[in-house]
């Protein structure tokens, strides 16, 4: 791989990871980071969507949309009824162990901004692998990122920017938008309208618990 590789492949990482805090439930921190990201990629509809959330989200909206009960849900478990979930989560699980992976949202190995996350820190490792001359754990984390995304991300990322197309929110939709496109999901995303009420919901707290 060319040094031109490698930056791709930062600019990959920094994508998903984008991505991962997107949908990830808003906070002074995570909009900070938002911020900071959205002004160093180039993909369009993040960008835009970094923008827009700074304005947008709000933790009641987010829990009205993708909380329990919600129109959105952002579980891969969710759209995966023909597989046991329990296997399902051990080998998400078992991916984040291999590579030493520690997610915010640990006890939701299948939510969406983890396995996001997942794939732009496995980008991360691939692009350090190369820049310190270790193909073969380049090649690890590469050849991992693909399967994850292929076998785990792809399978949410259609069902969910379906969703989220007819939200109107706009960062919600680019979001949807930029998952949908960077996960290669097979089919194309149809207009689905989504009544989402916006109104506060200061009881709602962004803890774990708010995905169980």
């Amino acid at each position: 791989m060319t040094v031109s590789s490698e930056k791709k492949l930062f600019g990959t990482a920094t994508d998903w990871r984008l991505l991962g805090l997107l949908f990830e439930c808003p906070s002074a921190a995570t909009l900070a980071e938002l911020k900071s990201l959205g002004s160093e990629t180039t993909n369009r509809k993040l960008r835009q969507a970094a923008v827009y959330a700074q304005t947008e989200a709000d933790e009641g909206l987010y829990h009205l949309v993708f909380g329990p009960g919600g129109p959105a849900p952002p579980r891969e478990v969710s759209y995966r009824s023909w597989v046991q979930p329990g296997y399902l989560l051990s080998e998400l699980s078992s991916y984040y162990r291999a590579f030493e992976y520690r997610p915010r949202y640990s006890d939701v190995p299948d939510h969406i901004a983890v396995e996001a996350g997942f794939v732009g820190y496995l980008r991360l490792k691939e692009a350090f692998a190369l820049l310190s001359d270790e193909k073969e754990n380049a090649e690890i984390a590469g050849e991992a990122a693909n399967r994850f995304t292929k076998e785990h991300v792809a399978e949410i990322a259609s069902p969910l920017s379906k969703l989220l197309a007819g939200s109107g929110v706009k960062y919600m939709m680019l979001a949807g938008e930029a998952l949908y496109e960077l996960s290669g999901a097979a089919d194309l995303p149809e207009r689905k309208e989504m009544p989402v009420i916006e109104t506060g919901c200061e009881e709602f707290s962004c803890g774990s618990e708010a995905f169980v």
